[in-house]
């Protein structure tokens, strides 16, 4: 008998889902890009138990009659392509063909649709990729698809689901990733018989854009616009001082389809022209419109990565209608000329007024934007231990708490290092910071100059500033809670629902630091109170850059770790900055928490605080001594 054996329908298709059906977000993904097709104007996702359960996708398209619904669950079926030439041309989100039949093939499915031309409609059933039944319904014209129990006959895969709110996390990305694209479409997202999302049809993108992420971020956002031979870009991007962590709140969308690509990405970042601080990512929702011909849609089983024929030119494309954004917004006026830009067939051109300005390298700089705040004077204030206390409690006492008031100000005195009780214990301090330091000024109002008996040292006034705030924060967490600052009105943020999800989890943690934020309904929290020790800064930046964060990064270390990376967090937006000028008595201040410091030799994020040069390598440098 021969060992090679063509493989059962069934099993075939297993292996197929396996390709096209990763998690329930994925159906979720599948069924909307088949109601999309069908020019519906209203899809309705109701989940259950976070796609374990149930998945159903209910629409007002242009649904099917029975011989199309019979044919819909065949693998390789579809109205969509015909020809070999329409392969190379695909208008729509699906057109494969495979996406029902792998869904079917590992749940219990359900299919009821009509067309305007029936008079009933059908329904379908099919469990594990065996049809069960199929009759004539009554039912409206669209489509409804219930997918229940998914992955039951597949354990293996089943088991590798994670919890309800994650898997729902990732359908309410997915819907939101696609609702961005389709203002015109109304979308409803329903879990466990609770309204999660609710987005009406919008003949303005903006207002999807804004209804999606918040109407609070709509200020911030500028309206990009360039048509080109080739190409055409359109959408809105936010202002340098509205960024994120991640760049999950970057959506690029061509010809209508949600694509992940870095490349197209870079460009987005090149168009800032160094607006964007090192690791910060804005929020943009581009439309890029090219030739369908020159699209191969066709590359990755979920269709995420796409190829283009002129890839270079559609960078270009989108960096500069990027560029020429900011330079509207800056009042850069230059002058219009015209550039070549390479494409994958022939040359095109670009006016000069939009895309020419990116391969100027001495015409028009870009205006940059700062980022940190402006200048708030400091004071740095601490008490004196007691003779009895230990070692342990002096470093408690010793801690600094951090207001922007000018007004009563308590200067520390100079810290004496050589009564310091841990002074021969710690290994680290043989290198000098606990010995006397005469602070020499500041370097790039950014580094504090110091000297010893034996060395020059440079200390990087933000990673020490850093890792007191740090320190100080986790020592009140872990003793009677920190002293937090009441606001009089209370900060209003809302989330995605992954993001909500996490930040409920974190509410006891957070407490215990003094950040008290309690739910305000849907995926909406207000923040009551922050620590006294960051009393003076933003609020909503770091509770939205840490719940990002973690988001990205999930829970995989345990809460307490967790805790603790919110702590990192919320330190370095309450530390001092790079290029703040500091007076002396403020840099004498950071050195003297340094030397209390469990570890004063690197910053909560593992950079280090301090260099230093013995005084004989300067010798030597200017030839003292040989």
């Amino acid at each position: 008998m021969s060992r090679i054996q063509i493989l059962p329908d069934i099993l075939s298709n297993k292996i197929a889902a396996g390709e096209v059906v990763e998690r329930p977000s994925s159906v979720v993904k599948e069924l909307l890009e088949n109601s999309i097709d069908a020019n519906s104007s209203r899809i309705i996702i109701d989940i259950e138990n976070g796609g374990r359960s149930l998945i159903r996708i209910s629409d007002n398209g242009s649904g099917m009659n029975r011989d199309d619904a019979m044919l819909s669950i065949e693998r390789y079926a579809t109205s969509k392509i015909r020809t070999d030439s329409d392969l190379y041309s695909i208008k729509t989100l699906g057109f494969r063909g495979e996406a029902l039949p792998s869904i079917a093939s590992v749940s219990q499915f359900s299919l009821i649709t009509r067309d305007e031309f029936s008079e009933t409609g059908t329904q379908i059933l099919i469990d594990g990729g065996k049809i069960k039944s199929v009759t004539e319904v009554g039912t409206s014209v669209g489509t409804m698809i219930d997918v229940k129990n998914l992955f039951y006959n597949t354990p293996a895969r089943r088991k590798f689901l994670k919890s309800t709110n994650a898997e729902m996390g990732h359908i309410a990305d997915t819907l939101s990733g696609i609702a961005l694209g389709r203002p015109e479409i109304g979308f409803q997202l329903v879990h466990n018989g609770k309204m999660v999302k609710k987005w009406p049809v919008s003949s303005n993108p903006l207002d999807r854009i804004s209804a999606v992420f918040g109407q609070d971020i709509r200020g911030g956002l500028h309206k990009i616009e360039l048509e080109t031979e080739n190409a055409s870009v359109f959408g809105w991007i936010s202002s340098p001082s509205i960024t994120q962590s991640t760049s999950q709140k970057i959506y690029l969308y061509v010809n209508g389809r949600f694509i992940r690509d870095r490349g197209l990405q870079h460009a987005l970042f090149e168009g800032y022209q160094g607006r964007l601080m090192k690791g910060r990512f804005p929020i943009a929702v581009l439309f890029i419109k090219v030739p369908f011909e020159q699209l191969d849609v066709n590359v990755h089983p979920a269709k995420h990565e796409i190829r283009f024929a002129g890839y270079r030119y559609v960078h270009e494309t989108l960096k500069a209608a990027v560029f020429k954004a900011w330079n509207i917004i800056d009042h850069i006026k230059p002058e219009p000329v015209s550039i070549e830009i390479p494409t994958h067939n022939h040359i095109s051109r670009i006016d000069r007024s939009s895309a020419a300005l990116l391969f100027s390298q001495n015409r028009h700089e870009a205006k940059e934007i700062p980022f940190q705040a402006p200048f708030q004077k400091t004071t740095f204030t601490y008490d004196e231990p007691s003779e009895k206390e230990t070692i342990s409690e002096k470093q408690s006492l010793y801690s600094a708490s951090i207001n922007s008031t000018v007004q009563g100000k308590s200067r520390p005195q100079q810290a004496n290092y050589t009564d310091y009780p841990g002074a021969q214990k710690d290994p680290y301090l043989s290198t000098g910071i606990l010995t006397p330091l005469r602070v020499i000024g500041q370097l790039y109002n950014t580094y504090i100059i110091c000297e010893s008996e034996n060395e020059f040292i440079l200390f990087d006034q933000h990673a020490a500033h850093e890792r007191i705030l740090f320190e100080q924060l986790k020592r009140k967490a872990q003793k009677s809670g920190s002293p937090a600052q009441k606001l009089l009105i209370p900060e209003i943020i809302d989330f995605g629902y992954s993001e909500s999800a996490i930040l409920e989890k974190l509410l006891p943690g957070l407490l215990s630091f003094g950040l008290e934020i309690e739910p305000f309904g849907g995926n909406t929290f207000a923040v009551k109170a922050i620590p006294s020790l960051i009393s003076d800064k933003e609020v909503k930046p770091f509770i939205v850059e840490m719940v990002e964060k973690i988001s990205d990064i999930g829970f995989a270390d345990g809460i307490e770790k967790t805790i603790d990376d919110c702590l990192i967090m919320m330190a370095c937006h309450g530390a001092i900055r790079a290029n703040q000028a500091l007076s002396e008595k403020e840099m004498k201040g950071i050195i003297d928490q340094l030397a209390l410091c469990e570890n004063p030799s690197h910053c909560p994020h593992g950079r280090p605080i301090r260099i230093s040069w013995p005084i004989s390598e300067l010798e030597k440098k200017f030839k003292r001594i040989l």
